[in-house]
């Protein structure tokens, strides 16, 4: 596939493909002879990681560094699953904070609703 095709399948411009090749968060895309990236299923699917994993919040380093590490072989086993356990405890914790705020919303939308309804809002913990 060409870079336009998979920005397209992907909904992601041609310039975030190269970025994540030129940093690094993919390896490199074997080319055509005639110099045009030619993504094939191992490329989409390191296209498809690193949407994933951004789209999660997982900082571009740590993409970078798996990819490395990858790339180094089967010596770095130990070394990527401690990184993918690092980034999923860090998940584990943003969703932790993020249920926090749901539970904070979803108790104010409650109040704001019986305000509507009553047309008025106690005083206690009005923020």
């Amino acid at each position: 596939m060409t870079i336009k095709e998979v920005s397209e399948r992907y909904a992601i411009t041609p310039d975030t493909l190269r970025y994540y090749e030129r940093v690094g968060m993919i390896p490199p895309v074997p080319r055509t002879s005639g110099g045009i990236r030619d993504y094939g299923e191992t490329e989409l699917g390191w296209v498809e990681l690193a949407l994933c994993m951004r789209g999660a919040g997982l900082p571009v380093e740590a993409m970078i560094e798996y990819v490395r590490l990858c790339q180094e072989g089967d010596s770095t086993f130990a070394a990527r699953l401690s990184l993918l356990k690092e980034q999923r405890e860090s998940l584990l914790a943003q969703q932790k904070q993020i249920a926090a705020t749901l539970d904070r919303l979803d108790y104010k939308i409650a109040r704001y609703e019986r305000a509507v309804e009553t047309g008025t809002l106690s005083w206690e913990g009005q923020n």
